[in-house]
């Protein structure tokens, strides 16, 4: 695994590769609801700018707080893991979107939905629990601090979606 912050800027080629699978979820999703008056091009301009934002912002903010637990020269890894597990993320979540696109039961749906979220949870805290050398406490914090920048990113997407 690259360690260096050359690697660690390399490594947002997952970025790329992820990029079709993302789409194809937002499809998915707006498949279940009525099109916006004003078209598609807005909300998916809003989506990009939150996949952007999505793959630079928890990075960044990660930085210090992994340097202030004196592990700061494990940060470069840490982004190389982190990039490379949302491929894997991303290829789990467009398999949960198929199988309940095909209609499962209800409960079969929810159960399948809740184990792929909690599989995406615990394989992030495990990386950076693993990666960093880091407690479980301060992994969870990890994990907590990227779902409040994800719902953040969430809440400024869709007030650029709709204006």
């Amino acid at each position: 695994m690259e360690t260096t912050p050359a690697g660690a800027l390399r490594s947002f080629a997952a970025a790329a590769i992820c990029l079709p699978a993302f789409l194809a979820l937002r499809v998915f999703a707006w498949s279940s609801i009525e099109a916006p008056s004003g078209g598609l091009l807005r909300p998916l301009t809003a989506e990009l700018t939150g996949y952007v934002y999505g793959w630079v912002l928890f990075v960044l903010v990660s930085l210090p707080v992994i340097a202030g637990w004196g592990r700061a020269a494990l940060w470069p890894r840490f982004v190389v893991a982190w990039n490379w597990i949302s491929v894997v993320q991303y290829l789990v979540q467009i398999a949960l979107a198929v199988l309940l696109f095909l209609g499962p039961p209800s409960i079969l749906a929810q159960g399948l939905t809740l184990a792929v979220i909690g599989y995406s949870l615990w394989l992030e805290w495990f990386m950076a629990r693993t990666v960093l050398g880091i407690s479980g406490g301060r992994a969870t914090g990890l994990v907590v601090m990227d779902l409040a920048i994800g719902l953040f990113i969430a809440g400024f997407v869709q007030r650029l979606s709709i204006g």
